[in-house]
């Protein structure tokens, strides 16, 4: 897509919108990334904000002499 192309979708009633294809593919937008709204100066700007997948493969386990269950945790303390 070059910057004199316009791609353009609706709001629906949800207010939901779809993402063109022609920019996803551009972007390399993937299922799972999000979307940061924000509106700067009366316009709208939209940033990709890509999953990062196996950002802590190189990382190795420490032992802190106990066991933990980070699904009970994550209940306890809530999803950070």
């Amino acid at each position: 897509m070059t910057p004199q192309e316009v791609s353009e979708t609706t709001v629906n009633d949800s207010r939901s919108v779809t993402i063109p294809k022609s920019v996803c593919d551009e972007l390399d937008v993937k299922p799972g990334d999000k979307v940061r709204w924000r509106v700067e100066d009366g316009e709208l700007r939209v940033k990709v904000v890509s999953q990062k997948h196996g950002a802590f493969e190189d990382f190795e386990p420490v032992d802190i002499d106990e066991e933990t269950d980070a699904v009970k945790m994550e209940g306890e303390f809530g999803a950070i």
